[in-house]
């Protein structure tokens, strides 16, 4: 399974994803500029200019003609994937860090931090309409008892979000009454990324906690634990077979002091059922700060903290092999 490796940023990875069709591959990082990528070859189309901060957070709707950003520089911007022009700016107070396209991709969710005595406020935008003529759905999270907003996604038919937070609590807020209508505490740690399966009928959570998730995602019902003994920064679910891949490693700020044998910087295969570690898929230099499966599953990228971005196509092999139940 030899990678391809993007020299992508010149700052750690903070977010990749493939648009709805897998071509492409987004990637972002601490170093401002988000990029776009041929996923079959790893050739480099352009780069998004404009964000004077890290981006934390990006996604693309399902035609793949809009892309999202959400930086610490306290924008949210919307850009045309062919051009790169930027359609829409929305300015907040703080430090922006979580952003997502609705299905229908006319809709964006997008939060920031509750830094400097402002509170975290969670946004609803209808990008169709022009940032000076209407004023978002506001959510003040802060308000509501919860901690900061670090990952988010929207659910099934975009009747509803569930966003993950900075104490471990789980959340899911339906959209018509603008309220939290479920909350649950399944990790002990931050919720880093929040991923559904194809179909939108589960997601997966990883945490610092050195677990990763599975739960229903309309009930929020527990379902499976992946646990390592590392901090567990992004978990997939395979649209193919029924794996998930988790990625995460040592805490960065201690990875000068630790050797990339010891540190565990690697993607570890999970069976999504049985909840057995069957693989690892090593080369990064740092923590996997972000994974994303190919929409086909024959093939997966990881981004870290070394800057580097790895596409690894599987072997036949991989592919062929069924467990028997």
């Amino acid at each position: 399974m030899k990678p391809i490796l993007l020299q992508a940023h010149e700052r750690s990875l903070t977010k990749i994803c493939y648009n709805r069709e897998g071509d492409l591959l987004f990637s972002a990082g601490k170093d401002k500029f988000p990029s776009v990528w041929y996923s079959i070859n790893g050739e480099r189309l352009g780069s998004y200019n404009g964000h004077n901060g890290a981006v934390w957070s990006i996604d693309v709707n399902w035609n793949s003609t809009a892309f999202v950003s959400a930086s610490g520089d306290s924008t949210v911007r919307v850009w045309d994937v062919q051009t790169g022009r930027e359609r829409n700016l929305y300015q907040l107070d703080t430090p922006c860090r979580c952003c997502a396209f609705s299905y229908d991709g006319n809709m964006i969710l997008y939060t920031n931090d509750d830094v400097m005595g402002k509170p975290c406020e969670m946004y609803l935008t209808d990008i169709r309409i022009r940032p000076n003529e209407g004023s978002s759905v506001r959510i003040n999270i802060t308000q509501k008892g919860l901690r900061k907003v670090t990952s988010s996604l929207w659910g099934t038919l975009d009747e509803f979000i569930v966003t993950g937070h900075d104490n471990g609590e789980l959340v899911q807020w339906d959209i018509k009454a603008m309220d939290d209508v479920r909350r649950e505490k399944p990790h002990q740690g931050q919720i880093i990324d929040l991923q559904t399966n194809k179909d939108l009928t589960f997601l997966i959570s990883s945490s610092k906690d050195c677990t990763a998730k599975l739960f229903d995602i309309e009930t929020l019902e527990h379902l499976k634990t992946y646990t390592t003994e590392r901090p567990i920064n992004s978990a997939a679910i395979s649209p193919l077979k029924d794996h998930v891949i988790l990625g995460g490693g040592q805490e960065a700020i201690e990875v000068t002091q630790t050797a990339v044998r010891t540190g565990k910087f690697e993607a570890r295969f999970f069976h999504l059922i049985f909840e057995e570690e069957f693989a690892r898929v090593k080369g990064h230099f740092g923590p996997i700060n972000t994974i994303a499966i190919h929409p086909d599953g024959k093939s997966y990228a990881s981004g870290g903290e070394d800057g580097l971005v790895r596409i690894h196509y599987f072997d036949k092999d991989y592919l062929d092999y069924d467990v028997v139940y």
